[in-house]
């Protein structure tokens, strides 16, 4: 049986995007053939289940039960992959509570694959953010991620301070996801279906729709340049899946 893999996307400061991330994230294993389910932490409302609802489960990270939802099912569920959507501006507790049910330990023992995708603020406080979490990341794969989509201006850190707090978590790597058009952002949201069914002009159970033909470009040109800094990371190979033939590019 393979390792399972476990990715969670979150930040301590709310309004950064983290769930526009999360929806490229399970769009990309997706056209990677990569079997992924999802846990949106937004309880009792998630904005990541209207967008995946067939493989997204709305859960309070923080009780008990749930916790057991999502890790004692590691090994028996199929999907090779589980993407934690973590509720806003709780990202510290949330490592602090996988720290507390063993999660962290077994990740470094190789038992398990853990990723985290830190959304970064545009202040200097995420910066704080860093250091931290920076207690957690043994075992971890850790990404840090400025994310331009809302148009996001970042604060200019001086860099000898930036080097102070990125240097201090081993193997950190930073990505950039781009800003996508307005319109185009917008349309996606009303129309409530995820990137690549739009890009697909498909609705949520797959019927014909009509978006905009401009509107789709932009979102698809987007969409791959995410997607290349995902493949820069080789992040089909960090969750353990073998490299295939893309759904889109078939």
């Amino acid at each position: 049986m393979a390792k399972p893999a476990v990715v969670v996307v979150g930040a301590d400061k709310g309004g950064v995007g983290k769930t526009t991330v999360s929806r490229t994230l399970l769009d990309y294993f997706s056209a990677n053939n990569v079997p992924t389910r999802a846990f949106d932490t937004e309880s009792p409302r998630g904005t990541l289940k209207r967008f995946h609802p067939e493989i997204t489960e709305i859960v309070d990270m923080m009780t008990t039960s749930d916790q057991m939802k999502i890790f004692d099912t590691l090994n028996a569920a199929s999907p090779s992959v589980t993407v934690i959507d973590v509720r806003a501006g709780r990202l510290s507790p949330a490592l602090a509570s996988l720290r507390d049910i063993g999660f962290l330990d077994a990740a470094k023992a190789g038992q398990i694959t853990f990723a985290v995708f830190h959304i970064l603020g545009p202040s200097i406080a995420s910066l704080d953010e860093i250091a931290e979490t920076a207690g957690f990341m043994g075992g971890a794969k850790y990404f840090l991620v400025k994310n331009f989509i809302n148009d996001t201006q970042f604060f200019q850190w001086d860099q000898a301070t930036y080097n102070s707090y990125f240097h201090r978590i081993k193997d950190a790597t930073e990505l950039t996801i781009p800003k996508l058009n307005e319109m185009a952002y917008e349309q996606v949201e009303v129309s409530s279906v995820p990137f690549l069914k739009f890009v697909a002009n498909k609705g949520i159970n797959d019927e014909a729709a009509n978006y905009s033909f401009v509107l789709r470009g932009y979102v698809r040109h987007w969409l791959a340049n995410v997607w290349s800094e995902f493949d820069r990371i080789r992040l089909t190979d960090i969750v353990g899946s073998k490299p295939a033939t893309r759904n889109s590019e078939k």
